[in-house]
């Protein structure tokens, strides 16, 4: 007998096995002795009030074994299959859509600019310690892409667009833990991420698809309106339909796709900075105790949204237990982002803290119009070695800085700012009435002068879009996807929608 539930339970009694089983025992009027097994089906933290309690809905088995989690993919050979299509980008949309492809009987043929993660984990490694970028291996280019070096976050509002569920099983098969399935703010964790993201690819190549590493697509081929390969800097050229994964951070295919004739429209996106306080001052803030979180609980998360003159300021990849890396891919740029290991055990916490910029308020018919703002910010707020721009929070709010910083978990040198002399004074302005706002939402616990800001957060989404609406605006043979195509924000999203891509052209290609 199988039955469903759901009981709230203390921190503890959530931290082992048979005191939930106990609980449910309880909740079901039966001998706890009768419970063979427990599944969690849902797992979230309700903080709301003074006693954090911890909600669960179970599957509980009685006089009987569950059965598998779920029935693993087996991946077809696609060696000699009949129709091969190009995956030009291997982060999380161009992963899902390799993995897609093959489950459809089409051989991918995936190229990527970086190297491998391992390998790009020491890149990542020279720039957070020596200032030395390389510019196609770094935390934007590489396999894996942006979301293998951004905490490994994997909440999303996606699911209408697709099967957000595949994305988290297949994460599990390949080497995820299975709480993924069952946390209701699901976190892989940037330690562990290489080690699966390295399994997907073994996968792919021993189906008989290709992975080239250090393949940077320098335009797009056309017969006609149709999208026929790519050519590589190299001189290597690749024949087939195109998914474009490339990404939100490679600005030099916008620029050769807008040579060619393709459509490209200026997006929306957001700008701002990375707030880091001490991750006790957070516990403390959510869980209404001033000892922390205690033995039992996670390292706590925040989100704010705010509305300030009719434009939103909100919180964007809040890193627990984290720390903040320069997320640049190019000299005389600076960006920064977040990322926590799988322990989030770090004493920081950061979030980016950011502001909604319109493609309205633009030039209307200039697709670079919000890159080029975007690039504005990063150049100002570049210094050599990639040193970036720093101030405490309670400081930039009064409007008076001293000049003073804070230890930072910032791995390259801080260079004290007034932050309205970096960013665009709606920026400034706006996040300076924003951090009012939070404050007051979490009852005068999050301005601070242990808080530091550090600039600019920059790297949200793309600025520019590749629409996809039409086929008679890019004709045959190209499918955008993911964040560098505008149409996703995050790990799992950006991975269904590069399944969502393969599946299109699956059926464009093989119906």
């Amino acid at each position: 007998m199988i039955r469903e539930l759901s009981i709230s339970v203390t921190p503890k009694e959530a931290s082992v096995d048979a005191l939930i089983a106990t609980a449910a025992a309880r909740k079901l009027r039966v001998p706890a002795s009768s419970i063979t097994s427990v599944r969690i089906r849902r797992r979230s933290i309700d903080a709301r009030r003074r006693e954090v309690r911890i909600n669960l809905s179970l599957s509980v088995y009685i006089g009987e074994e569950p059965g598998p989690l779920f029935v693993p993919v087996s991946l077809p050979g696609v060696s000699h299959a009949k129709r091969s299509a190009i995956v030009v980008g291997f982060g999380p949309a161009g992963i899902f859509a390799a993995l897609t492809l093959i489950e459809n009987g089409i051989r991918p043929i995936v190229l990527e600019r970086g190297r491998s993660v391992h390998e790009r984990m020491k890149d990542t490694a020279k720039l957070s310690r020596e200032g030395r970028l390389d510019p196609e291996s770094n935390y934007a280019f590489g396999e894996g892409g942006a979301g293998a070096f951004s905490d490994g976050k994997l909440y999303t509002r996606s699911s209408k667009r697709g099967d957000t569920g595949r994305i988290l099983r297949l994460l599990v098969q390949f080497g995820a833990d299975p709480s993924i399935l069952s946390d209701s703010h699901p976190h892989i964790g940037s330690d562990r991420l290489p080690y699966i993201i390295g399994n997907i690819r073994t996968a792919i190549i021993s189906a008989g698809g290709e992975v080239h590493f250090c393949k940077r697509v320098s335009r797009l081929q056309k017969k006609g309106d149709e999208t026929c390969g790519v050519v590589c800097t190299d001189g290597s050229e690749y024949a087939g339909p195109v998914i474009l994964a490339t990404g939100h951070s490679a600005k030099d295919i916008y620029y050769s796709l807008n040579d060619s004739g393709y459509v490209l429209e200026a997006k929306s996106t957001a700008a701002g900075v990375r707030v880091e306080h001490p991750q006790h001052l957070i516990d403390s803030m959510q869980y209404h105790s001033k000892e922390g979180r205690g033995p039992y609980l996670p390292a706590a998360s925040y989100s704010f949204v705010a509305q300030i003159g009719g434009r939103g300021v909100y919180s964007f990849c809040m890193c627990p237990g984290g720390v903040i890396v320069p997320a640049a891919s190019e000299e005389g740029y600076l960006a920064v982002n977040g990322m926590s290991p799988a322990s989030r055990s770090t004493r920081w916490a950061n979030s980016g803290i950011i502001v909604e910029l319109r493609k309205e308020e633009l030039e209307a018919d200039d697709p670079f119009a919000m890159l080029r703002l975007i690039e504005d910010i990063e150049r100002r707020c570049y210094h050599p070695g990639f040193a970036a721009p720093a101030e405490r929070l309670d400081e930039f709010v009064k409007g008076s800085s001293s000049g003073s910083l804070l230890r930072s978990s910032y791995p390259r040198p801080l260079v004290p700012v007034h932050m309205d002399e970096v960013l665009p004074p709606l920026v400034a302005s706006s996040l300076r009435e924003g951090f009012m706002a939070f404050d007051r939402m979490a009852g005068g616990r999050f301005i601070t002068d242990e808080a530091l800001l550090i600039a600019p957060e920059t790297r949200t989404s793309s600025p520019v879009r590749i629409p996809r609406d039409s086929t008679m605006k890019q004709g045959r043979g190209l499918y955008p996807a993911g964040e560098g195509a505008g149409y996703a924000g995050g790990i799992v999203s950006a991975a269904v929608d590069g399944s969502e891509a393969a599946l299109r052209l699956g059926g464009d290609y093989c119906g």
